[in-house]
């Protein structure tokens, strides 16, 4: 594990964004991170479709969620 280091602006938005998805601050920066390379990596795709393509990595069955 390593130390990286951010503007305290952006450290700032990190922390106010993780209180409002319940993650910690490290959490919440690791997933931005993720996503980010993820979305470098994939440039058709979208938000949302880069979280499914993880969901369904991770074998999260949201087809049997009732979303009513």
């Amino acid at each position: 594990m390593g130390i990286v280091k951010i503007g305290e602006e952006l450290h700032q938005e990190v922390r106010k964004a993780s209180a409002v998805m319940c993650r910690s601050i490290n959490a919440q920066a690791e997933f931005w991170m993720k996503i980010g390379m993820l979305a470098e990596s994939n440039p058709a795709l979208s938000f949302n479709e880069i979280v499914a393509m993880q969901l369904k990595a991770a074998d999260v069955g949201l087809d049997t969620v009732d979303a009513a």
